[in-house]
C-alpha cells in the first residue's frame, strides 16, 4: 500500500510534534517532512513531493494565507488548515477555503495536547479526503461566470412562498454553497443548508455570504420563519430541521446526538424537509466526503420532493452526492455550475401552487 505522503506546517513544535504522531499512528499515512514556517516548507515540498500538505492559519514569515495563494497558483496541492477556534481564526480559515483550500480543522483551546489527540480520527479522515481532492484552477467568481447566462425566472410569488431548496455538502461545500448561492435570485424559495462545519465557523460562514449574495443569508438560531429571498445555515453545533407552524414553514434548532458522525447532521436536515415539506421541497447534495445526506435524500424522494447531486467531474470530493446517486436518491446529476439553473428551471416549470402536506 502507497502511503499517503504529508508535510506538516506548523509554527508551534507541539502542534507540529502531536500532528505527527497522529498521522503515523494511521497505517495508510506517513509525516514526510515538517516545517515551523512556509519558507522552509517552500523547499520540502520541492523535495518531499507530499499529497496533502497541513498548514497552520496564522504564520511568521510569511502569512499563511499569502502563502497559499502562491502555492495554489504555482503548484496546486491539496492543503488541510489548522485553524484557531477565535472569530479573526474563523475569518481567515474561511478565506483560506476561496482561496483553495481543501478543508480544515481547528486547534482545541485548551490543553493542546490532550485536545489534539482526541481528534485522532477526524484529523486522519480529513487527510484522507484532502488526499482524494480534485484540486481544479481557481476560475472565475461565480458571479462572473453566471453573469452571461440567464437563470429562469420563477413564475409567480407562489413558488417562493410555498417551495424550498434544501441543501446539504461537506468537504468542499463552503465554495460549492457560494457558487450556487451567488446565483440565486432575491425572490428565490427559502433555502436551507447543513455544511458540516465546526462551531463557531458556521457565523463567518454566513457573515461572508451574506456579503456576496443577492439573498440574505443567516446563521439559523432557531424558531425562524422561512422566508423566500432567505438562507439559514445549521450552526456548527445543532442539527437544523424544518417544521411546519399552521402555513407557515419554521427552523428548529437540535442539540442531539450526532449522525454520521456529524452535528450538524444532512440526513437531519434532509429526513425533517421529507416530513415538513414533501413536494414541495427540491434537494441538493453536493461535494463532500463520506454518506451522510443520502437516505435523507431517499426520504425526500419518496415524499414527492425533486432532488439533484453534484457532479463526479465538479465536486472536491465526490462522496455524499455518489451515495445519494447509487441509492437512485438523486432525479438528476449536473455540474456545480449548471446547478442553480436547473433547481431554478424546475422551479419555474413546477411552480404553480404547490401541494400542501
Amino acid at each position: 500500500m502507497t502511503k499517503i505522503k504529508v508535510v506538516i506546517v506548523d509554527d508551534s513544535a507541539l502542534i507540529r510534534s502531536v500532528m505527527t504522531e497522529i498521522v503515523n499512528s494511521q497505517p495508510d499515512m506517513e509525516v514526510v517532512g515538517v516545517a515551523p514556517d512556509p519558507l522552509v516548507a517552500r523547499e520540502l515540498i520541492k523535495r518531499t513531493n507530499p499529497d496533502v500538505l497541513t498548514l497552520d492559519v496564522e504564520m511568521p514569515k510569511m502569512d499563511g494565507l499569502d502563502f497559499l495563494e502562491k502555492l495554489m497558483r504555482l503548484r496546486p496541492m491539496p492543503v488541510l488548515m489548522v485553524s484557531s477556534l477565535t472569530e479573526r481564526g474563523s475569518e481567515i480559515t474561511m478565506r483560506a477555503l476561496e482561496l483553495g483550500a481543501v478543508d480544515f480543522v481547528t486547534k482545541p483551546k485548551i490543553s493542546i495536547q490532550s485536545g489534539m489527540r482526541e481528534y485522532t480520527e477526524l484529523i486522519a479522515d480529513k487527510i484522507r479526503g484532502a488526499s482524494r481532492a480534485r484540486i481544479k484552477p481557481r476560475t472565475l467568481h461565480a458571479a462572473t461566470a453566471g453573469a452571461t447566462t440567464p437563470l429562469p425566472q420563477l413564475r409567480s410569488p407562489l413558488t417562493s412562498s410555498e417551495k424550498l431548496i434544501i441543501i446539504g455538502a461537506s468537504t468542499g461545500g463552503t465554495e460549492a454553497i457560494r457558487e450556487f448561492l451567488m446565483q440565486m435570485p432575491s425572490d428565490c424559495p427559502g433555502i436551507l443548508i447543513a455544511q458540516h462545519m465546526p462551531e463557531g465557523f458556521t457565523t463567518s460562514f454566513a457573515r461572508r455570504l451574506d456579503s456576496l449574495c443577492k439573498i440574505s443569508v443567516v446563521e439559523s438560531a432557531g424558531n425562524e420563519r422561512v422566508l423566500p429571498g432567505h438562507a439559514y445555515i445549521a450552526p456548527g453545533h445543532s442539527h437544523l430541521l424544518l417544521t411546519r407552524s399552521g402555513a407557515n414553514y419554521m427552523t428548529k434548532i437540535e442539540q442531539s446526538e450526532p449522525v454520521n458522525r456529524h452535528r450538524p447532521s444532512v440526513d437531519v436536515l434532509f429526513r425533517s424537509a421529507a416530513q415538513a415539506a414533501g413536494k414541495n421541497a427540491v434537494g441538493v447534495i453536493l461535494t463532500g466526503m463520506g454518506k451522510d445526506g443520502a437516505q435523507g435524500m431517499l426520504e425526500m424522494k419518496n415524499a414527492g420532493a425533486y432532488n439533484f447531486a453534484q457532479d463526479e467531474a465538479s465536486c472536491v470530493v465526490f462522496g455524499m452526492p455518489r451515495e445519494a446517486i447509487a441509492i437512485g436518491a438523486a432525479h438528476e446529476v449536473a455540474a456545480l455550475g449548471a446547478l442553480p439553473g436547473l433547481v431554478l428551471g424546475h422551479l419555474a416549470t413546477h411552480g404553480g401552487r404547490a401541494l400542501r402536506v
